[in-house]
């Protein structure tokens, strides 16, 4: 089966991660997914939360959000609002999860990177791409930390990456455009360390439930997808 935009199932969309894309961020990716576009940058703090004051241990955090016209429609700044939206804090609470999945907090001292995941363009799986090129703008962000001698240790203990999986008119798909989340018969958000672990899997049946089989058959397809991210992610740190 081909889909809209002639690839096949298990394809993912064409993947970019540009590095250093802003001027003054400790590690900036732009990152994207076919027409998903996410602004990702990390920056550097020497010191951490209150409440993790004097352990030895570093933070890692993440914060995410949509430009008005990201979509097919303007919303409003939820700056102008003036409350953040659930979804976003879930979003965010969800980037920094992954991420902190692959970093030892011994090994950063008492310093925080905070990395903004501002998405320019959306055409579904931004929380996917967003976690995707927040883990090459966190090693960036690392290394330059370790250039100025600021960490213990090497904090960075493997790599995060994560993509979208769904079924769509009964196939089981990869990396969902935003037509094919809006049709999805069961959705999923994947995310997996390099080394093949989940770190959060979402899934969610939109219409009728799936069955185990069915499961197991899309977390196949994410990790493998998570498999081809990874790969890139390490060619644009030319590791």
């Amino acid at each position: 089966m081909s889909r809209q935009d002639g690839r096949n199932p298990d394809q993912l969309r064409p993947i970019t991660i540009t590095r250093r894309w802003l001027a003054h961020a400790e590690g900036s990716v732009l990152v994207e997914f076919g027409g998903t576009r996410v602004l990702c940058a990390a920056s550097v703090q020497d010191s951490v939360p209150r409440w993790r004051r004097g352990s030895g241990q570093g933070w890692v955090t993440a914060e995410y959000a949509m430009l008005p016209r990201a979509t097919n429609t303007r919303n409003d700044r939820e700056s102008v609002r003036g409350k953040i939206g659930g979804r976003t804090h879930e979003i965010s609470r969800l980037i920094g999860r992954s991420l902190r999945a692959c970093v030892d907090y011994k090994a950063l001292g008492e310093n925080s990177i905070l990395i903004d995941c501002d998405v320019l363009q959306a055409d579904g799986g931004t929380r996917t791409a967003a976690i995707t090129g927040a883990y090459v703008a966190l090693a960036d962000a690392v290394a330059w930390m370790k250039a100025r001698k600021m960490c213990p240790g090497d904090p960075l203990i493997g790599s995060v990456a994560a993509v979208s999986v769904g079924v769509v008119g009964s196939v089981p798909m990869l990396d969902l455009c935003y037509t094919e989340d809006v049709a999805a018969e069961t959705d999923m958000n994947v995310v997996m360390t390099g080394e093949g672990s989940f770190v959060e899997v979402q899934g969610t049946a939109e219409g009728v439930p799936f069955d185990r089989a069915a499961l197991d058959q899309l977390l196949d397809l994410a990790a493998a997808g998570c498999e081809e991210l990874k790969l890139i992610q390490q060619e644009a740190l030319g590791a």
